[in-house]
């Protein structure tokens, strides 16, 4: 059995090839920024052109702050879905309300038909318009406006249609894959009686643009950290050699940039178990936690690098409660909380340099007009990962300098899934 000392040298010696192999200097990351740039460019010009999925939304209109009247949100991404009615009082008063519900989907739907999953969320929905608009008529007979939010992989054909590629998550309705799922919704909402028109159909990169750019007609950009990494943009559309049709009347396109989900939780797994089985450091333990796949999630890295109490105490408690690993020195959980941090770093620098080539890609990464440019971000990764998000935000001031930095912003935005939808239905309706 290895001595102490040895077991410790050689478990300084993982961290520091990891350390070695996670480096991200300037140089690196503006590499990075500049083939995501390329890349971007590359996929406008036609389809599967780029390594960068540059899919068109078909939004060309974004909410400018002035829309008003009652415009609708439903949101669907996983077990639940959420309806939403926002009351907007144009420039002056903006939102001035707004109401949702959240409604679980009963599990045997999920697997059924299309028309028994839509019909369900359609009478939901119904019933949610009926209780509060209780004397609240649309004037002039005007149909009411939904902004439809679906996070499963679509192929777009224009604003309000789009076929389903695949189901993710616990879904398998096949009747579904290779239909409109916005006409699918339409012919449920008419079946229930409901005079509601979808308006546009959207994902959560895409709303979180629109929702930041009605208070800021700054922002020119929504981005997405959560457990996957999205982006949307404002392109112009004669930029866009692949675009077929007539160009939309106000020349913006709004395109999407999709890339592989941050499984940070499960990257410090593999570490750990690395850790163990060459250095011995976490003594003669059962390594079989530390082998299953995704056990060690990104909230519990989060937890463990957040830790600021004098013997590391929550990373003692994580170790032991996910990965039963117990009795460990100070210096062990010392090393654990390193390699969250070279992790973590790592991500959010790259995360960085794909802002950094997005703005690259608008030419606004050192312009001599030094234009206020809003970057908006959401997303669990970026709202509550404080360590990865100060990060990200010092790293892009590093990539672009302190002058260009004073004419770049970087927001959080709340909600793009669901305000934003229904916003989209407003600047859509104009």
């Amino acid at each position: 059995m290895a001595a102490p000392v040895e077991v410790e040298v050689e478990a300084k010696k993982v961290v520091a090839e990891l350390r070695e192999r996670c480096a991200t200097p300037a140089s690196l990351l503006w590499d990075v920024a500049a083939a995501m740039a390329g890349e971007m460019g590359a996929g406008l010009e036609k389809e599967g052109g780029s390594r960068v999925k540059m899919l068109l939304s078909y939004v060309d209109k974004l909410p400018t702050g002035r829309e008003e009247g009652l415009f609708y949100g439903l949101d669907l991404g996983g077990t639940n879905f959420r309806v939403l009615k926002v009351h907007l009082g144009g420039s002056k008063k903006h939102v001035v309300n707004s109401e949702s519900r959240e409604v679980s989907i009963p599990p045997h739907l999920m697997s059924g038909t299309s028309s028994e999953l839509f019909g369900f969320i359609a009478g939901e929905l119904g019933k949610f318009v009926a209780e509060e608009e209780e004397g609240t008529d649309m004037p002039n007979g005007k149909k009411k406006e939904l902004g439809f939010t679906f996070s499963f992989p679509v192929r777009q054909r224009s604003v309000a249609s789009g076929t389903l590629v695949k189901w993710t998550k616990a879904f398998s309705i096949d009747d579904a894959v290779g239909e409109d799922v916005v006409a699918e919704l339409q012919t449920a909402m008419v079946k229930q009686g409901l005079d509601m028109h979808v308006a546009a159909l959207i994902n959560d990169a895409v709303g979180t643009l629109a929702g930041a750019r009605y208070y800021d007609e700054d922002v020119v950009a929504g981005v997405i950290f959560g457990t996957g990494t999205n982006a949307a943009y404002v392109e112009k559309a004669n930029a866009i050699p692949k675009w077929e049709g007539e160009l939309p009347n106000s020349g913006d396109m709004i395109y999407e940039k999709l890339t592989s989900g941050m499984y940070l939780g499960e990257i410090v797994r593999r570490v750990l178990l690395k850790l163990s089985l060459q250095s011995g450091i976490f003594g003669a333990i059962d390594n079989s936690k530390l082998k299953t796949h995704f056990h060690l999630r990104t909230p519990h890295i989060s937890a463990m690098h957040h830790d600021e109490t004098p013997d590391l105490k929550i990373v003692a408690e994580k170790l032991h409660q996910i990965l039963e690993i117990t009795d460990t020195s100070l210096e062990t959980r010392k090393m654990v909380v390193e390699i969250c941090d070279i992790v973590t770093r790592r991500a959010a620098r790259l995360a960085a340099a794909g802002v950094a080539g997005i703005l690259m890609k608008l030419g606004r990464n050192g312009g001599i007009d030094n234009q206020r440019s809003v970057i908006a971000i959401d997303g669990g990764l970026f709202e509550h990962y404080i360590k990865f998000r100060e990060c990200l935000e010092s790293t892009l001031g590093e990539l672009l300098g302190e002058e260009v930095s004073k004419s770049v912003a970087v927001k959080h935005a709340n909600d793009g899934s669901g305000i934003g939808a229904a916003l989209i239905a407003a600047s859509q309706s104009r």
